[in-house]
């Protein structure tokens, strides 16, 4: 077992003690690891960086190596830099924005709007419109790509996501989101349209998660040693098509920990993918053939996975107010589920 820690503001500095299961492994893996069970709010992306720049101790010498091998027992200490001035020009782009005050607002992000700038897209991201509303009032815990961002959704998903405006609900809000509900009030549930029908009516995937290793953008089910531990509640809510040979479901999943695409690759995982997810499904298009007319039209016509993040409920950060949202399930996925409905 790691001491035990408290998160640390940018332009501070985190110790901590290393473990027994620490031994060996990469120092990127265990301090996102580290970060993750902490609160820091630190990815492992921009714990690489910071490794790369020198702001990560070992013992009291400085490692540059992402890669490097950690040992029990080691001393670490990582110094977060002042968040850098922002070369990211705000937007006038529209937020439905759900709840707000001076701490943190809660969006109902559409489909197709991106959440961080990346390379080569520095504009027309959530980013450059909270900038522009908040007038730089946003946390900077995130570093400068992602200021004010504790969770993300994909650009194809739709739904709803919290933004951190100071500093004290960022670190809050880590602390929520590392803790995954096990002891601090926290739910995030999302509703999707699958192809096929689970033989129960409710389960859990427990799958380790982590880049697939013959494309790189993907990510895929993994052994425990090359992945993050993942966990995904799921119950069906409806099904269609004949009883017993239903094609597709309609279907709620809680999330326990947020990798990176979980919901879609666990689905994929247990055969029942994201209708119309063009990356983990592409394999069961030929399933819609299954599907009469107008379902068929209707899920053909779905230009992105139909996948929505529905139910955000957490404690205020800063307040400790019990806050629960709701997402309808919206418009532009709302003629497949109506046609299959009706089939039903």
């Amino acid at each position: 077992m790691r001491e035990p820690s408290s998160p640390v503001p940018a332009g501070e500095t985190h110790e901590s003690a290393l473990g027994d299961n620490d031994d060996g492994k990469r120092l990127d893996r265990v301090l996102a690891a580290l970060s993750e069970a902490d609160g820091l709010s630190l990815s492992r992306t921009r714990l690489q960086q910071l490794i790369r720049d020198g702001h990560v101790e070992i013992d009291g010498v400085v490692l540059r190596d992402p890669g490097a091998k950690t040992k029990a027992g080691s001393r670490v200490r990582i110094i977060v830099p002042p968040p850098q001035k922002l070369d990211i020009a705000g937007e006038a782009i529209p937020l439905a924005i759900v709840f707000e005050d001076r701490h943190l607002l809660v969006i109902d992000k559409p489909a197709g709007l991106v959440v961080h700038p990346g390379a080569g897209n520095r504009r027309g991201t959530l980013v450059n419109a909270l900038l522009a509303h908040c007038q730089g009032e946003l946390s900077g815990i995130g570093g400068v790509e992602r200021p004010g961002i504790v969770h993300r959704l994909d650009k194809d998903t739709s739904g709803l996501l919290v933004v951190a405006k100071t500093d004290a609900a960022h670190r809050g809000l880590a602390k929520v989101f590392a803790d995954h509900g096990r002891m601090l009030p926290f739910l995030r549930e999302y509703n999707a349209l699958i192809w096929g029908a689970p033989d129960r009516a409710a389960g859990v995937i427990d799958a380790p998660l982590g880049r697939a290793a013959a494309d790189r953008e993907k990510m895929a089910v993994v052994s425990a040693e090359r992945g993050r531990a993942a966990r995904t509640h799921w119950r069906v809510l409806e099904r269609y098509g004949p009883a017993g040979r239903e094609v597709v479901s309609f279907v709620a999943c809680r999330l326990e920990t947020g990798r990176t695409h979980q919901i879609r690759v666990h689905m994929a995982h247990i055969a029942h993918p994201i209708v119309g997810d063009p990356v983990y499904a592409s394999g069961f298009k030929s399933k819609a053939a299954q599907l009469p007319d107008p379902p068929r039209d209707a899920v053909s016509h779905l230009r992105r996975q139909a996948l929505h993040a529905a139910v955000l409920a957490f404690e205020h950060p800063v307040t400790g107010e019990a806050m629960r949202f709701e997402s309808p399930w919206p418009g532009d996925l709302q003629p497949a589920r109506d046609a299959l409905v009706v089939w039903r």
